[in-house]
């Protein structure tokens, strides 16, 4: 049986070589921490390479998306309190819509069901949800006048579940269908990241029982 011959002393690396080693390890775990790491995930670029490389775009849209995803985490708390039910914070159908609109089964396959017009100013948020079941689809279509915004299509459940549908970044339109993961509110958070007042239209179709403004 043949055993591994063990090193000799002389084979082994000195102190001096492993402090070499170490040091020079560091030095490049530091210039990667310095030109890529914090450019690409916190837009941070104090060398000007992540720009270069095109990280620092990439850090500063995930930066904007996590703050886009907070605000919605704050909206979608404050809409559980008691402020949420009032009359003005709810989006529903038209008495018109209500009145003299036929049933769905018996419109044109191209007649949306909801439409709203929002106004954000530079800088402001909108949020708005459909209450759906899981497995109910719903088609829908946004634009915005002029400008761009940022948007998350989401849902959070009433059993405490959220997801993601997609994101966007300084977009001006999105058109798709929503199919919901599990019961609860579905729906678009919007945030005017132009320096323009921006007229948002959102029109949908589909299977929901309820539209809402949450924020």
């Amino acid at each position: 049986m043949y055993n591994t011959d063990m090193p000799t002393r002389a084979e082994l690396p000195t102190t001096r070589q492993l402090v070499r080693s170490t040091l020079i390890a560091f030095g490049a775990a530091a210039v990667l921490l310095v030109t890529v790491i914090l450019p690409a995930e916190y837009g941070v670029d104090p060398t000007g390479a992540g720009r270069v490389l095109g990280l620092t775009q990439m850090g500063e849209i995930k930066q904007q998306l996590a703050e886009e995803a907070a605000a919605d985490e704050a909206g979608s708390v404050a809409a559980a309190g008691p402020a949420s039910l009032a009359p003005a914070e709810e989006i529903t159908l038209s008495e018109s819509a209500m009145e003299t609109d036929p049933p769905a089964s018996e419109q044109p396959a191209t007649a949306w069901r909801d439409e709203v017009v929002l106004t954000l100013a530079p800088g402001e948020a909108a949020e708005i949800k459909l209450v759906m079941k899981v497995g109910e689809t719903a088609t829908y279509d946004w634009r915005v006048d002029q400008g761009h915004v940022n948007s998350d299509l989401h849902g959070d459940g009433t059993a405490g579940e959220s997801t993601s549908y997609r994101k966007g970044r300084t977009e001006a339109s999105n058109t798709g269908e929503l199919t919901a993961a599990f019961d609860g509110s579905h729906g678009w958070f919007w945030r005017n990241r132009s320096d323009v007042p921006a007229t948002m239209t959102l029109r949908t179709k589909g299977a929901y029982s309820e539209m809402k403004r949450v924020v």
